[in-house]
């Protein structure tokens, strides 16, 4: 038995040599693996899992140093692990002791292996893995947050750490930690989409609302802000808060127009007396800014109205038709030729547009 961490050793120190005859260092190694399943069987103890963790270290170290084998080995040292897991299943060592074993052997080699703690439930037990998060968890949490924008440099400690914790919340199936860890990434909107998907999904709602606004505001009406924007939707009309469902698009048209909000609000509206007053104030504001991206959801708002309209809205639109053409006066011409083709059964807005000098 203590010949294995010698053959181990002796294995891993030819590994990446020019001359070396790999097929026979890799036969001692797997012979090794081999041999501690049989001691498992026969002279199972604290002594075969203190070996067993050393010949963890030893494959684990070896993978962080070969060029060429680092794949073998990092199966092997897996496949040593799940041994040292049944060993302890057996055992039952001290679960502080193992607790930090595990974490300590994580953090020192984030390469491999990886831990799976529901091997190490009953050997852990409360104890061992509540010391094992308590530590993990003090670890993580003065890691500084990815702001907005910020490119991730996830060093080897902080991948090690980011590795333990997602690991330590789907086995805890603890939200808590779940959020913790998605919380440290906040560098795109789809990361605070994440957050809040997560408290919805746990009848968390206020707090998924207040992580949709919060994610709203870092991403200026860009990437993943309609997605945001439904989320607070469906809460806010889940909740029976139409009103708030609607000034959260509101808000966002305001913030960075967009075809896709007027389209949610008029959803939301258009059966009520509020739609036509809040229909002007939209389109007023597209007026009001006048910028190029506040242009084009105008125009697109007006084939929208023209393709949805009823007959008392006729003069509605060829209004802003007349409004559009002072805003992009050099282009309006092509625009209107557009229009007229695709609506050339229409002899009613064709007279209509004709009356207007259009």
């Amino acid at each position: 038995m203590n010949s294995l961490p010698t053959t181990v050793a002796s294995a891993l120190a030819e590994a990446d040599s020019e001359n070396t005859d790999w097929p026979a260092h890799w036969q001692a190694l797997t012979a090794v693996s081999i041999e501690l399943q049989s001691l498992l069987v026969t002279d199972p103890g604290p002594e075969l899992v203190g070996l067993i963790e050393h010949i963890v270290t030893q494959l684990a170290d070896g993978v962080a140093a070969s060029r060429r084998h680092r794949v073998e080995l990092a199966e092997l040292a897996h496949r040593v692990l799940t041994t040292h897991a049944r060993a302890c299943a057996e055992t039952r060592p001290d679960p502080i002791r193992l607790a930090d074993w595990l974490l300590d052997l994580q953090l020192h080699h984030p390469d491999a292996p990886d831990v799976s703690l529901s091997a190490y439930g009953d050997a852990l037990d409360d104890e061992g893995l509540a010391h094992y998060r308590e530590r993990a968890v003090a670890l993580f949490a003065p890691l500084p947050v990815i702001g907005f924008g910020e490119t991730g440099r996830y060093d080897r400690a902080r991948w090690a750490l980011l590795r333990v914790m997602e690991e330590l919340a789907e086995y805890t199936e603890d939200v808590d930690l779940q959020l913790l860890v998605l919380s440290k990434d906040l560098s795109s909107g789809w990361h605070y989409l994440q957050v809040a998907t997560v408290l919805r999904d746990n009848g968390r709602s206020e707090e998924a609302l207040e992580w949709v606004e919060r994610g709203l505001r870092a991403v200026g009406g860009r990437g993943a802000a309609l997605r945001l924007i439904d989320l607070a939707v469906e809460e806010h009309l889940r909740r029976g808060r139409p009103e708030r469902a609607v000034q959260v698009c509101r808000e966002a048209f305001f913030a960075r127009p967009n075809l896709d909000l007027y389209l949610k609000i008029r959803a939301l509206v258009v059966h009520t007396d509020e739609w036509p007053p809040l229909r002007a104030e939209l389109v007023d504001h597209l007026v009001r800014d006048g910028s190029r991206l506040a242009v084009e959801v105008y125009r697109r708002i007006v084939e929208v109205e023209l393709a949805r309209r009823g007959i008392e809205e006729q003069e509605l639109v060829v209004e802003w038709l007349e409004q559009l053409r002072g805003l992009q006066p050099d282009a309006f011409a092509d625009y209107l030729d557009h229009i007229k083709s695709r609506h050339v059964a229409d002899r009613q807005l064709l007279d209509e547009l004709s009356k207007r000098g259009m």
